[in-house]
């Protein structure tokens, strides 16, 4: 896998924080940040892309219906 460098400012309590990790886990800061970063945008895009498919549902009409809806209340109110 190729890498690129990226340069970015963090307050230093989270430098400070990533660097103790870092010895605690014996694993490098760049590795811990890239983890970080890409655990990040994959919730990310997860979550854009179901904001995009509830769009596209509710743009369609598909909402749950009052029956649904009431059932599910009740499943989880008890």
């Amino acid at each position: 896998m190729s890498t690129a460098t990226l340069t970015l400012r963090v307050p230093a309590e989270i430098k400070d924080q990533l660097d103790r990790l870092a010895d605690a886990t014996h694993r490098t800061k760049s590795y811990l940040a890239g983890e970080a970063i890409r655990q990040y945008l994959d919730l990310e895009a997860w979550q854009v892309g179901e904001i995009q498919q509830a769009i596209k549902e509710a743009d369609a009409g598909d909402f749950a219906s009052t029956e649904e809806v009431a059932a599910i209340v009740k499943k989880y109110a008890g």
